[in-house]
């Protein structure tokens, strides 16, 4: 017996916790008699349907989510053609809610696992199992196992609703950690969320679940001891019940190996002043907080159920970064009930203010089976038919403003998402009358000259900004120049110089004296000992300002003497991973 259970990822570092826990909670016994196949959405798909036609499954099952359910509905149409006779089962948040449509949209589907699947998954394992002759528990007919909707006789039916689990019988994951290598670990402490967001799954799970914390402690352990690059929390909320939430923190800021990352979704205004203090005490980039603000529009908030205290939400943003070791990323959806592109624009404004070190602009996605579905017509909201089910225009905002900021998230992603700009972006904000206003016009600039987005050269897109800027902006082309100068190497020792950069000829000798001076007393730079000044000078790199560009938000006025300043880039900032910077000022120097 072998039934395969296959998922289609979004990316290659990307896995899915669902089959594997499937896996996990049929039991050891049935190891070698379950296997899982994952594969990615660029993967072709004659690749993927001969990859399981090799292995020649008695049965299979495949997870499935808007980001592959495309994919999944062809590639087991052509399965079918080839394996007529191979049972195929759908499970996951995109097929659960309209399975009675889907069954009969696609006939050759044998049925779908709907809701939580491991106790559904064991069972309809085990019905396959008895039926070639493995033994195990008997299950004779299908509609002995709760959570199904299939194939009955000459009919579509469902056999029962499946009790949620308890969280403490669901098995640990990763116990074969050389599966994941390089991969991100997915981890889950609770399930379901407190919250009634319109337009989440989430919401629609009304109970929510924890497991015991020191089960989740031992699990961390397993994952801290084998230094795994990042965990990432999937709890829809980690932080709804604060005692869970301390203890855990505690114990991976007890326990930290100064490798692992953990990642987590927060609801921002509901953080207690312990879970702040925690929080500050811990290494730079140990945490990472992914906080959904979605709106500030009060009208739009209320509407999509999400009772938000704003100027709290600002207050504990701003703690939290005021720390310089918490990584902060921050969500707003576009196309939201009574939220047009203005009102949108000022929630751009106000949440960018706050300084996240990522600001995701979303679209919204019109879910199955989500509250925002069935209000969807009554907003007068339009969105693609096929997954992902992204918004086209709503009553307050038209398709064309939709493409507009659709452009406008492209220029976020380059020019802020990227952290490569953090010195030259708040110069030029004060030529516009906002940061939204600032990304509006990049995007109109950016169609208008037909300049490339994917370019695979960075210094193409300090060009265009430094471009962009001589023409909007309103200080002075120097002082441009030097700012994107410091930007560029505070990231990268660049092999070729950018033409915009200062011709630094008339220094060779000065940072040649500078660099002899240091192998000798190693004062400015001790973690060089043992270097040469040839090798040193070629580790760092030292540039000459007229402006203090190294002072963010600070009086870009010009010096009144030329200063130089060292980039170290064999030590960075954990959290941001720029390069330690040092302002030369005569024999001392400031850092």
């Amino acid at each position: 017996m072998k039934f395969l259970l296959a998922a289609v990822n979004a990316k290659y570092i990307h896995s899915n916790p669902a089959v594997y826990s499937l896996k996990a909670y049929a039991g050891a016994e049935c190891e070698k008699e379950i296997e899982i196949a994952e594969y990615t959405i660029n993967n072709s798909m004659a690749y993927i349907l001969s990859d399981i036609y090799r292995r020649k499954p008695d049965a299979a099952a495949f997870s499935c989510y808007i980001w592959n359910w495309r994919i999944v509905r062809e590639l087991t149409e052509e399965l079918h053609k080839v394996m007529p006779e191979l049972p195929v089962w759908l499970g996951g948040p995109e097929v659960s809610f309209d399975a009675e449509e889907i069954l009969t949209e696609c006939g050759w589907i044998t049925g779908i696992m709907v809701g939580e699947g491991e106790e559904t998954f064991r069972r309809l394992f085990h019905y396959y199992r008895t039926k070639t002759g493995g033994g195990g528990e008997n299950y004779e007919r299908l509609e002995e196992i709760a959570g199904l909707v299939c194939r009955l006789g000459e009919g579509i039916a469902r056999t029962g609703e499946r009790e949620a689990a308890d969280m403490d019988s669901l098995p640990f994951l990763y116990d074969q950690l050389e599966n994941f290598r390089n991969r991100i670990i997915y981890y889950e402490s609770s399930r379901g969320c407190p919250f009634r967001c319109s337009y989440c799954l989430s919401s629609v799970d009304k109970k929510v679940r924890f497991k015991n914390t020191e089960t989740v402690k031992k699990e961390l352990q397993k994952l801290l001891d084998a230094k795994v690059a990042q965990v990432k929390f999937v709890d829809r909320t980690f932080n709804c019940l604060p005692a869970h939430t301390a203890e855990i923190w505690k114990y991976i800021d007890a326990h930290d190996n100064g490798i692992t990352n953990f990642h987590f979704e927060i609801a921002a205004d509901r953080m207690s002043a312990e879970e702040l203090t925690i929080l500050s005490q811990m290494r730079p980039g140990l945490v990472q907080l992914e906080i959904g603000v979605q709106s500030v529009n009060p009208y739009t908030l209320r509407e999509i159920n999400r009772d938000t205290d704003m100027e709290k939400l600002e207050r504990i943003v701003a703690q939290i970064r005021s720390g310089r070791n918490v990584h902060v990323h921050l969500d707003l959806i576009a196309g939201l009930p009574y939220e047009d592109y203005a009102s949108f624009g000022r929630s751009f404004d106000r949440v960018y203010a706050m300084r996240p070190e990522q600001l995701q602009l979303g679209f919204l996605k019109v879910l199955k089976g989500a509250p925002m579905h069935e209000k969807a017509e009554s907003y007068g909201i339009r969105y693609a038919s096929l997954p992902p089910y992204e918004v086209l225009c709503t009553r307050w905002l038209s398709y064309g403003e939709v493409c507009r900021l659709k452009r406008i998230e492209e220029m976020v992603e380059l020019y802020y998402n990227s952290n490569q700009f953090v010195h030259t972006l708040p110069v030029l904000e004060e030529s516009f009358a906002g940061p939204f206003a600032l990304f509006e016009k990049l995007a109109e600039y950016y169609e208008e000259n037909g300049y490339i987005l994917n370019s695979p050269s960075r210094v193409y897109r300090y060009h265009i900004f430094l471009e962009f800027a001589l023409r909007y902006g309103k200080r002075e082309e120097g002082l441009y120049k030097e700012l994107l100068t410091y930007d560029i190497y505070l990231r990268e020792n660049m092999k070729n110089r950018p033409g915009f950069a200062r011709d630094l000829s008339q220094y060779k000798e000065e940072f040649r004296d500078f660099y002899e001076r240091e192998e000798g007393s190693r004062e400015i730079l001790p973690g060089y000992r043992g270097y040469s000044a040839k090798q040193t000078a070629r580790m760092t790199h030292m540039e000459v300002f007229d402006y203090p560009v190294w002072e963010t938000g600070g009086n870009m006025d010009k010096l009144e003497k030329r200063k130089k300043v060292l980039f170290d880039y064999g030590e960075r900032n954990p959290l941001t991973k720029e390069a330690r910077t040092i302002v030369l000022e005569g024999g001392e120097r400031k850092i």
